[in-house]
């Protein structure tokens, strides 16, 4: 089947999402849509899934215009679309799930539930998905359940299949098994449209690469291209993908963390009797798919969440049942993984989110007063030396792009008098520009004789700021390894199997 998109624009408000966004897809073929966080990529297949109207512009199925008032009408003319948060009932089988809303019924009305395991075995086999139909969704791993959706699709008849950021929660193994599966579809007619931040993957899969920018169609670029020049696609400038770092020179262990165990708010264990150290002039990576306890892990250390049992310990001060407060003036700094939940208060100035967890005390309180000048003074000083894209101090944080936000937060966090810096997710959503500038401070804290500990699901970002790398699964630390591992052993731990 043949897709083409003639002049597709989206407007939320003022904000133009997609602005006259033109492309085709041939039979058979992987087309990647390129772009940052926001650059309009799920919004366009949004507007062809029939989850959203476009403003303007056409939809043309094997040249005939089609309009969508839904996702329904969409897979009755053959689109799928496999989300980034998979639609899922965790409770259900495989072959439930696949069936919902298009239940195979019996003579007398009922759920032929053998026609729908035949229906799942039948396409499983057909493409090699090694997916049993009674395995209960929320007892597989989570490559298996995006091949459920993937299922889910094929099971409707799809013949164009939208992936949108597929690895996102896979292992890297996963990730190449996705691809052979990209593959196996594409050879067999399915046409694939995968959208992508990730420069590695669309090297790896695709025929043909869409960059977009800002809501509009930049440039097409061949698969054989290099990562700096679709990097530079990207933002528009050229980028330096190489993360630049001396040998560590370690100083004093100064966070240490001892049998560690946290629950989340279900009381459920996230975090399950895990130590490690960390010296001064060091950066620790600690890698893992999303939801094997990182964020929980953050969260306590930082006095965020109650500690069950063991303890932490920053530069032999015992830390275990402080507050937040107590934990920053022990010299702690947090990027959260969510700037815009914990890091930012969208309604407040750029100068008055740079003081947010400093304004109890010099430099930017006098007494209980606070004083606005020394404040401003160091507004203007943080925004030119982390290259802070705005108008003004007075700027409200919720109208700064994603990476300048990120900044800010990188900023304030970065500028205090620091032991330990935690940076939870440092770069996600931003652009590659961001990227590596915010590599380049974390190495510099590093370099300054800071302990720093790396939180990230992206595997180059570990590989490219590690100087150690500990693996979680399932709340435990499966080994820690130097930064030399190999992406394949990195990947093996990151599915379990300890070092």
């Amino acid at each position: 089947m043949k897709l083409e998109l003639r002049n597709i624009t989206k407007r939320f408000g003022t904000l133009v999402a997609n602005d006259k966004i033109s492309l085709t897809l041939a039979p058979g073929e992987i087309l990647s849509l390129l772009g940052e966080n926001g650059a309009g990529k799920s919004t366009l297949m949004n507007v062809l899934y029939g989850l959203l109207q476009p403003d303007e512009g056409q939809i043309l199925l094997d040249d005939k215009a089609v309009k969508f008032s839904g996702p329904g009408e969409a897979m009755a003319s053959g689109i799928g679309m496999v989300h980034q948060h998979f639609m899922l009932i965790p409770v259900f089988t495989v072959a439930e799930n696949v069936v919902l809303g298009n239940e195979p019924t019996g003579k007398v009305g009922n759920l032929d539930l053998e026609a729908a395991r035949k229906l799942v075995k039948e396409i499983s086999d057909r493409f090699g998905f090694d997916i049993d139909p009674d395995a209960r969704v929320q007892d597989l791993p989570v490559g298996a359940q995006q091949r459920v959706e993937i299922i889910k699709s094929l099971a409707r008849d799809a013949k164009i299949l939208v992936l949108d950021e597929p690895t996102a929660v896979l292992t890297p193994q996963e990730t190449d098994e996705l691809m052979d599966i990209m593959r196996g579809l594409s050879k067999n007619g399915t046409s694939i449209i995968f959208i992508t931040h990730k420069l590695r993957e669309v090297q790896k899969v695709a025929d043909r690469i869409i960059v977009i920018r800002q809501g509009k169609v930049v440039s097409e670029a061949s698969p054989k291209a290099t990562a700096g020049e679709l990097a530079s696609l990207m933002v528009g400038r050229e980028v330096d993908l190489d993360t630049k770092k001396k040998a560590a020179k370690l100083g004093a262990e100064t966070l240490v963390v001892k049998n560690l165990t946290v629950l989340d708010d279900r009381n459920q264990q996230m975090v399950d009797g895990i130590s490690f150290s960390v010296n001064d002039g060091e950066i620790l990576a600690i890698a893992g798919v999303q939801g094997n306890g990182q964020t929980e892990l953050a969260e306590a250390i930082l006095g965020l969440r109650k500690i069950h049992s063991g303890s932490i310990t920053v530069a032999g001060k015992d830390l275990t049942k402080s507050n937040v407060r107590q934990v920053l003036e022990a010299g702690v700094g947090y990027i959260p993984e969510d700037r815009k939940k914990d890091g930012l208060v969208g309604e407040f100035t750029i100068a008055e989110n740079l003081m947010l967890d400093g304004s109890f005390g010099k430099p930017f309180a006098k007494g209980v007063q606070i004083d606005f000048a020394k404040r401003d003074e160091i507004a203007s000083k943080l925004i030119q030396e982390f290259d802070i894209r705005t108008p003004s101090a007075g700027t409200f944080a919720k109208q700064l792009s994603g990476g300048n936000q990120q900044k800010v937060v990188v900023a304030r966090e970065m500028s205090r008098d620091l032991r330990v810096l935690i940076a939870s997710q440092p770069t996600r959503g931003v652009d590659v520009g961001s990227i590596e500038f915010i590599h380049e401070q974390i190495v510099a804290a590093r370099d300054a004789g800071k302990t720093v500990v790396i939180i990230s699901t992206e595997l180059d970002e570990v590989l490219a700021l590690a100087d150690r790398i500990a693996v979680m699964y399932r709340g435990r630390i499966v080994g820690i390894v130097d930064a030399k591992t190999t992406r394949e052993k990195l990947g093996k731990m990151m599915a379990g199997i300890a070092a």
